[in-house]
């Protein structure tokens, strides 16, 4: 299979990028630009002109009937663009409300917002790049574009733009300082393209044409942004990002007083060149980060939460996006968990020309003296090389290594279970390749890897055994193809019974996996349906000696309406032959043998309501079998109000009952999370987070304040509460319902300073 994809990728690979045609001149600026959103300086009269966008929905087809017009021009400092987005003419349009936005939030949501949106791809590479836009309020967007399109908006960084508000229109101005981009020395020739979301038309559109599968951000379907001349070099590129933080805390579990904290630490980028940047950082905090939503667990095996801290984030698909979904040889939130202190990191990454990305990370944590941890220390190494049109081969090392470490003495209890501490290994090694195909046209995609892990010898005492030293090591492929009407999809994968990756992501050892799906759209002219059509997906688990231990196979039905609604039916079909005991509550009651075979069937539906509605909301439901011949409901309900542009009103619900034979008998579970966000201005944002999980019985409240008083500079303010909710079930015996586990108060200042 790998010999196909390489000859594929050799195939497309002497083709020129397809709208290479479509290209942008950019022009020095002769005189100032102020960023106010008046365009009234000299230099937007004369820059070349980005107009007449491709539709991309709801055809792709035809021309774009709302009108976009875009100019680009540079100084010395920056590159600026102007945008005017014309307002199209809807009958019976409310003309009090020209614009439709969540709020004033930064990042938000693509289809939720009428929204001008740009992608650069610096390197023209068509791989990596950033993207930077606005909704029509003036709320900024931000991140980093990967694997030729994918976007990490957790990424932050310093640039200003003014968004004005006509009766026919809005209007863009922007500024994206040097120093914000990475880019190669003496390029003259970046990827470029333009989008545009007019939710009351329910258009999409482009500058270059893209078809209706692919996202706008799709980095092989840019045009070309002509520079007059190179674009300049930064000059010194050093960036201080200082932090101070007060705060206190009080454990009401225990006797403790409260506590107060003070800390401060260091961030600091250093430019190497253009394109390579070493990032710095000493004591971090990320107390500000938003906290994860919470799910109801009925899975076996560890769920997985993203990455949302600043320091790790910037080329972080390097490291984090090497293997799959669920075999990632390097995960960051490994680092620091639980609460385990980070003392200093250092990070190198960036391009090294047009073909070469390297990347390099080495992070030291302190040592935790309550459950025996050392000192630890996580070092990452990433390299790519870029083949034919779009694919590159990768490599990755990871090693996590403990300080100063002593082997421990574990005294067997007399139960036979080891006493006292827990035995940490002395390192955990992973070396991996992969080739990632992604073909000039965009339609096929792929990857093939092989991972190996080192595993320390086992300590004396322990219960591991030294002969687990074999089978420890992941293959797996995939192929996708996927055209205006066609998906079709295979992946196998193969993961040893000892392969560790202590560092990484991955849930599920010992079995072999195979995946087939296989999809159809149809797309009528006309009518209340954009597309529909349906989906088969069906995935097979063996275990080491070959049995089958796993399978659900999922057909599903999707109709998207011209409206943005979504409507969806499936029917799934599973099979589980536990391979450990699982309590199918997940809960800490009684658990299902080893061993044990069991059989169900389920089937659910789920709609998302139109978007561009100020109440939306959308509904899931879930029933069938499950474990040990019994059933499974799950009800989900999300609301949302928006008051334009200023407040924000959202509200999930989900219910689970489970009915079990005895010992389990009948199981409910509330999962509630209402969310309130205000939005002052788009530089001042508060907002407040309850989620009630009755499975883990916690009630958690977060309220967060954040003032961005200079661009990438914040005051935040953190406010937590938990809650020990009581047995009883949801809305019952309120009196005695909930009581405090702890509380705390935060306060965080940083600054970013340019040297």
């Amino acid at each position: 299979m790998v010999v196909i994809w390489l000859l594929i990728g050799q195939s497309v690979g002497i083709a020129q990028k397809k709208n290479e045609g479509y290209q942008l001149r950019i022009s020095r600026a002769t005189s100032p630009v102020v960023v106010d959103g008046t365009l009234d300086e000299p230099v937007w009269q004369t820059a070349d002109v980005a107009t007449n966008f491709w539709m991309v929905l709801p055809a792709d087809t035809s021309r774009a009937n709302v009108r976009t017009e875009v100019r680009m021009t540079y100084d010395e400092q920056a590159v600026y663009l102007s945008a005017v987005c014309l307002l199209g003419n809807v009958p019976n349009a409310a003309s009090a409300v020209p614009y439709i936005v969540e709020s004033l939030r930064r990042d938000w949501s693509f289809g939720k917002n009428d929204n001008f949106i740009f992608f650069v791809d610096t390197f023209d590479d068509q791989t990596n790049g950033f993207t930077f836009g606005v909704n029509a309020a003036g709320a900024q967007w931000d991140g980093l574009l990967y694997e030729g399109g994918k976007a990490n908006l957790s990424w932050d960084n310093k640039w200003t733009s003014v968004v004005r508000n006509y009766p026919d229109r809005y209007v863009v101005e922007l500024a994206i300082p040097f120093k914000t981009l990475r880019y190669k020395k003496g390029i003259s020739r970046w990827g470029i393209n333009f989008s545009r979301l007019d939710l009351k038309t329910t258009e999409k559109s482009s500058w270059t044409p893209i078809q209706r599968q692919f996202p706008t951000a799709s980095l092989a379907l840019t045009g070309t942004l002509v520079w007059d001349q190179p674009p300049p070099q930064p000059g010194p590129n050093i960036s201080l990002i200082p932090y101070v933080l007060g705060g206190m805390a009080h454990d009401y579990q225990t006797t403790s007083p409260t506590s107060s904290r003070f800390s401060a630490g260091l961030d600091a980028k250093v430019a190497l060149t253009s394109s390579l940047n070493l990032d710095l950082t000493v004591n971090p905090d990320f107390s500000q980060v938003d906290v994860d939503q919470q799910v109801t667990n009925l899975d076996r095996y560890e769920l997985f939460f993203p990455e949302r801290r600043q320091f790790f984030l910037e080329n972080g698909d390097q490291f984090a996006n090497f293997g799959y979904s669920t075999i990632r040889p390097f995960f960051s939130r490994r680092i620091g968990l639980g609460g385990v202190p980070i003392r200093f990191g250092a990070r190198v990454s960036g391009k090294l020309n047009k073909d070469w990305r390297l990347g390099v990370l080495d992070m030291q944590t302190g040592a935790v003296a309550e459950t025996g941890l050392p000192a630890q220390n996580f070092a990452v190494l990433a390299l790519q090389r870029r083949v034919f049109a779009r694919s590159n081969i990768g490599m990755l090392f990871v090693n996590k290594e403990s300080i100063g470490y002593q082997e421990p003495i574990v005294q067997p209890s007399p139960g036979g279970t080891p006493a006292g501490i827990p035995v940490y290994s002395q390192y955990n090694r992973n070396l991996g390749i992969e080739y990632n195909l992604a073909s000039a046209n965009n339609l096929w995609s792929g990857k093939a890897l092989y991972i190996r892990s080192f595993n320390a010898p086992p300590a004396p005492g322990s219960s591991t055994d030294a002969s687990t030293q074999g089978d420890n090591a992941v293959y797996a492929a995939n192929l996708q193809y996927f055209s205006r009407q066609w998906l079709i999809g295979a992946q196998l994968e193969a993961v040893g019974q000892n392969y560790t990756a202590e560092a990484g992501y991955v849930p599920r050892r010992g079995y072999e996996r195979g995946i087939g799906t296989l999809g159809y759209t149809f797309l009528p002219i006309g009518g209340s349906v954009l597309s529909h059509g349906p989906t088969v997906n069906s995935t097979y688990f063996f275990d080491p000696a070959g049995r089958q231990s796993d399978n659900e196979s999922v057909l599903s039905y999707t109709v998207t309406f011209r409206s943005k609604s979504v409507f969806t039916a499936w029917a799934a079909t599973d099979y589980v032959r536990l391979l450990q005991p699982f309590d199918p509550t997940n809960s800490g009651r009684p658990t299902l043998a080893t061993g044990t075979e069991h059989r169900w069937t389920a089937w659910g539906t789920d709609f998302d309501s139109q978007p561009q509605r100020l109440f939306t909301y959308g509904l899931a439901t879930r029933y069938g079998g499950y474990y040990a011949n019994g059933t499974r409901l799950n009800v989900t309900a999300d609301v949302g109000y928006r008051f334009q542009p200023y407040v924000s009103l959202a509200a999930s619900a989900s219910y689970n009952a489970i009915n079990l034979p005895q010992p389990w008998g009948q199981t409910t579970f509330w999962l509630v999370g209402p969310r309130f966000d205000l939005t002052l201005s788009n530089t001042l944002y508060a907002t407040t987070f309850v989620q009630y999980n009755e499975q883990q019985q916690n009630m958690n409240v977060n309220a967060r304040l954040q003032w961005r008083y200079k661009p990438a500079s914040d005051l935040f303010i953190v406010y937590t509460d938990n809650y020990l909710a009581g047995s009883a079930q949801f809305g019952q015996d309120v009196p005695g319902f909930l009581s405090v586990k702890n509380r705390a108060l935060v306060v965080k200042w940083t600054y970013w300073w340019n040297l």
